[in-house]
């Protein structure tokens, strides 16, 4: 008969050799739960997944399950870094992989592409001639630009020219917008949206940030045209620097934003009323835009974000003799030309803030911020 004790603290043990002290799919660190089917260590996260896949895993709490011998000494055999070694063989350098922060869809599709579909064992090519095909359709339900409602659009990825495309009606064959890879970024963003598939594409027309919010009501295919999204836009990048490694060019595929919400903004002269705005601040391209609401089409402006040393900085004190809004911790940011004044509604929303702006204002820039910086003053004259 199984020693209960025994076998707990062997699996603990096991849980905390290299490879195995991280989760099999998410990273998290600690994972004490197991799949005693596939050998691996996961996280209380991923095990909910792979509690829905009785087919290929099944799952048991390291510290609260009873473990018989048998399964203790296959999870001795196996572990993360053996099993990966087949479920992670061949994944294309473009496919995300989730970490233990992104949301659940892509947690979610991740681990099943791994282990129900078995999409990077190399048994099934055709899975990645999908995600490269030279013209992908979707129909997707995509948020109207002054309207709450979503009405259903079809979409066109085509890698060959670099485009995504969108149809107002589905006999069209002239389409409402062409949006190119060069300016184009997605990030799923369900909290902002109301939904656990939606998807944020944000493209640049006329100097401007646009978005688009879309989603699919099946996991699955968002998340599928999210990677043919990045498998394009890796293609285009591979096309314009082709001299390049591809751990180079991953990092530019797509721009997550350090942080995003709700701060009040006065005008230029700063004795205007102060307005609720919601900002998103992007490490990669350095730019601070702002909003009216969350879900807007298009920015109302945005701040460039240089160095110190070219005479950019941030202050968790409001000047005083300034005009304050209903809100009171202020953030005074400083560029060449102007002073912003922006105010927080809690002290840990202010400390976030500056934090976050301290981050990119630290940060070198490079040839390609030059430029992005003189662009945003000459748009400003």
């Amino acid at each position: 008969m199984a020693n209960p004790e025994r076998n707990k603290k062997i699996l603990l043990d096991l849980m905390k050799q290299p490879g195995n002290h991280l989760c099999a799919d998410c990273g998290a660190p600690d994972p004490d739960w197991a799949s005693y089917v596939l050998g691996i260590f996961v996280c209380l996260n991923c095990s909910g997944t792979h509690r829905d896949l009785p087919a290929v895993s099944r799952v048991k709490s390291i510290r609260l399950d009873y473990w018989e011998d048998s399964l203790v000494e296959f999870m001795r055999e196996k572990g993360n870094t053996s099993s990966n070694s087949v479920f992670e063989k061949c994944i294309p350098a473009f496919f995300y992989q989730p970490q233990q922060k992104d949301c659940v869809v892509l947690r979610d599709q991740w681990i099943r592409a791994k282990y129900e579909r078995r999409e990077f064992t190399g048994e099934n090519n055709e899975v990645r001639r999908d995600y490269n095909s030279d013209i992908l359709e979707a129909a997707l339900w995509k948020k109207g630009k002054n309207k709450k409602a979503f009405l259903k659009r079809t979409f066109l990825l085509c890698q060959r020219e670099f485009t995504l495309r969108y149809f107002v009606r589905e006999d069209s064959k002239v389409p409402k917008r062409v949006i190119y890879m060069k300016d184009l970024n997605a990030v799923f963003q369900p909290e902002k949206m109301g939904h656990a598939h939606g998807l944020q594409i944000s493209y640049q027309q006329e100097e401007r940030t646009r978005n688009l919010f879309v989603y699919h009501e099946s996991g699955q295919v968002i998340v599928s045209w999210f990677n043919a999204i990045r498998a394009t836009k890796l293609a285009y990048l591979k096309r314009k620097h082709p001299a390049a490694q591809d751990n180079v060019l991953i990092p530019l595929i797509s721009r997550c934003c350090v942080k995003e919400g709700y701060m009040e903004k006065t005008g230029p002269l700063q004795w205007e009323p102060f307005k609720k705005r919601w900002f998103t601040l992007s490490l990669q391209d350095r730019k601070l835009l702002y909003f009216k609401t969350p879900m807007d089409a298009t920015e109302l402006g945005a701040v460039f974000l240089g160095t110190e040393s070219h005479g950019y900085s941030v202050d968790g004190q409001s000047p005083a003799g300034r005009r304050q809004g209903k809100w009171n911790w202020g953030i005074a940011m400083t560029t060449p030309g102007r002073q912003f004044i922006f105010m927080c509604e809690q002290e840990q929303d202010q400390g976030e803030w500056l934090e976050a702006l301290r981050e990119v204002i630290s940060i070198p820039m490079t040839l390609q911020d030059y430029s992005n910086e003189a662009n945003w003053r000459r748009r400003r004259k």
